[in-house]
């Protein structure tokens, strides 16, 4: 990550997750405890919590997967990794679908 950082001149990333801030919490005391400094902006997060409430009026991750059209499979659901690939995957759905006003 610190590498991404770098190449693309940024001094923070954004952590996206669902309910992100909650994790983040989890994610700073690692980083404490490994005394490194985390890389993650100490207060800013992408919600896929919100996002999709907005979206598709349903803040549940596999509500939320299914109401966006995406298969949800319950065996694999709590999974870290599972779960972490479907808020990847809502997430880009809503921002690549989501229609940006233009400034």
């Amino acid at each position: 990550m610190n590498h991404q950082l770098k190449i693309t001149g940024c001094s923070r990333a954004i952590l996206v997750g669902h309910n992100a801030f909650f994790d983040l919490g989890f994610v700073k005391k690692a980083a404490e405890r490994c005394r490194i400094k985390s890389p993650f902006h100490e207060f800013s997060t992408f919600d896929t919590v919100s996002f999709a409430g907005l979206a598709y009026g349903e803040t549940v991750l596999a509500k939320a997967v299914v109401e966006a059209g995406m298969e949800w499979d319950n065996k694999q659901a709590h999974s870290a990794v599972y779960d972490t690939e479907k808020t990847a995957d809502l997430f880009c759905k809503i921002v690549n679908n989501h229609p940006l006003k233009k400034f």
